[in-house]
């Protein structure tokens, strides 16, 4: 893989950081943005989002998982790579152009978002941010070091610019503009930095042909998964309230900061898996997917069944008495954490860099139309309870094509997944820790009291479920306890060396 060849165990932690940062930001957040722009404003924002991701959706075709891979395979050849680079930016550059005429056409004839033109037009910024930040030619580098160092540095800046530009209702606007720049204005680097890795003057003879194909199934896979990711909010916004596109969102916010940790995994083997296909290590390949599975479910089960027991919990703690409906939303939508990081790694990591993904498109296709279907039926009557109910049948279908089309592969894989130990640190984990939701503190703060039973019942689950797994040796949780000591241990001799000298 070249002499830069970077730890898989590095990488993985760089891309979590990166990717619970883009969560943990409006976490920090949430509570103070909930209680000062209350549900009407903040599911303004979160609808304007929703809506120009669309856009951003399209600008970006499939770009950002197939530039990873076709930059990859060329990735020890300077040359090529610069080549490779160019052709797909002005392809992205294009569609970018051809996105806001788009977009600025649906601003003035939507009534829906003309009425909050000023939300809408600062935050398509995004859509401009994407395109030029080219963050795929770092991923399959595996820049992950400077991603993530770089993206850090500009959420500390819009969170210290949240709290001093953010104070009434009316400054929901403002709330927007800070978390696109959080999100996304650290791309401006990107574009800079490139020159380190590859070439900024024109080349010519180029081939934007050979990349048309394969960017345009990864577009329909991005525009199958938006569709039905970001649906839920669209449709709750056209059909029902800001308030109840505001409850939606209060429910998935956590969702989504444990998904970035479960489908971390993932991303960061993509490059990895592509150069294993490429050179037919076929053997490096199934074993670092049968681990992947077995993180995930290691990790993915046990979020899922604590924060569906500790909803109420975690959604007063976070936003307050006053996003009560967000709670049911919240426990249904939990059940999609496991499912979603088996389907990012079997479409991300397997089906991918095998080159089939017109599978993953039609497991996304499918999801997305059960998730209308079943939006459309359920919305009116039970709001974001009805949007959450769309959303987990969605992944599930998506899981089972997903299933059918690797079933020769995946299924040894599967067989080797501890279900039965997960199942049983599980069990005796509620156990232990299950009491706490009934303690009574009398007069105590609301926030106060949530904040306590959270952190007394993550100690108590948490604990007692990793115990039953070294307990029953888990192979992958004795391997990371063993690393974490031997490093520690490692450290102590070290500086114990350097005391005595």
């Amino acid at each position: 893989m070249g002499k830069k060849q970077q730890s898989i165990k590095i990488n993985f932690i760089m891309n979590a950081l990166l990717s619970m940062s883009s969560f943990l930001f409006p976490l920090i957040t949430f509570p103070y943005v909930c209680r000062t722009i209350l549900p009407a404003g903040y599911g303004k924002t979160q609808f304007a989002s929703s809506v120009i991701i669309y856009f951003v959706n399209f600008a970006q075709l499939g770009i950002p998982t197939y530039g990873i891979r076709a930059c990859a395979k060329v990735r020890d050849d300077r040359k090529k790579l610069s080549k490779t680079v160019h052709e797909i930016f002005v392809i992205g550059f294009v569609t970018c152009i051809i996105s806001y005429i788009a977009f600025f056409l649906s601003v003035a004839f939507v009534p829906k978002f003309r009425a909050e033109k000023t939300l809408f037009l600062l935050m398509s910024s995004s859509i401009l941010f994407y395109t030029i930040g080219i963050e795929w030619l770092y991923k399959a580098l595996e820049q992950y070091k400077y991603i993530t160092v770089r993206s850090l540095i500009f959420k500390v800046i819009a969170l210290g610019a949240m709290f001093l530009l953010v104070h009434t209702e009316e400054d929901y606007v403002i709330y927007g503009v800070i978390s696109i720049f959080a999100s996304s204005a650290s791309n401006i680097m990107n574009f800079f930095y490139a020159r380190h890795f590859i070439d900024i003057k024109p080349m010519g003879g180029y081939n934007y042909r050979q990349h048309l194909k394969s960017i345009f199934v990864f577009f329909a896979m991005s525009c199958a998964t938006t569709i039905y990711v970001h649906l839920d909010s669209v449709m709750l916004g056209f059909m029902k309230t800001d308030e109840d596109v505001g409850y939606y969102n209060t429910a998935i916010k956590i969702k989504m900061i444990l998904v970035s940790i479960v489908t971390s995994l993932g991303a960061v083997l993509l490059p990895r898996v592509s150069y294993y296909i490429k050179n037919k290590m076929q053997d490096e390949f199934e074993r670092i997917t049968k681990k992947a599975l077995t993180f995930v479910v290691v990790f993915a089960m046990p979020l899922c069944l604590y924060f569906m027991l500790y909803a109420t919990e975690s959604v007063y703690f976070l936003s307050g008495i006053e996003y009560e409906k967000a709670i049911i939303p919240m426990i249904i939508i939990m059940g999609t954490l496991p499912i979603i990081g088996l389907t990012n790694i079997m479409g991300i990591q397997m089906l991918v860099p095998l080159e089939k993904e017109k599978y993953v498109l039609y497991s996304e296709v499918a999801g997305a139309i059960i998730d209308l279907i079943i939006n459309v039926f359920l919305i009116p009557k039970m709001a974001s309870a009805g949007a959450a109910i769309g959303t987990l049948v969605a992944e599930i279908v998506v899981w089972i094509v997903q299933y059918i089309a690797l079933r020769d592969i995946v299924r040894p894989a599967y067989r080797m997944v501890p279900f039965f130990k997960v199942i049983t640190g599980m069990v005796l984990g509620t156990a232990g820790s299950v009491w706490v939701k009934f303690l009574n503190f009398g007069n105590m703060k609301l926030e106060l009291e949530c904040f306590i039973k959270l952190a007394v019942s993550a100690c108590l689950f948490f604990g007692i479920y990793l115990l039953v797994l070294l307990l029953l040796k888990e192979q992958l949780t004795t391997e990371i306890t063993s690393g974490i000591w031997k490093k520690l241990f490692k450290r102590r001799g070290e500086e114990k060396i350097k005391t005595d000298d």
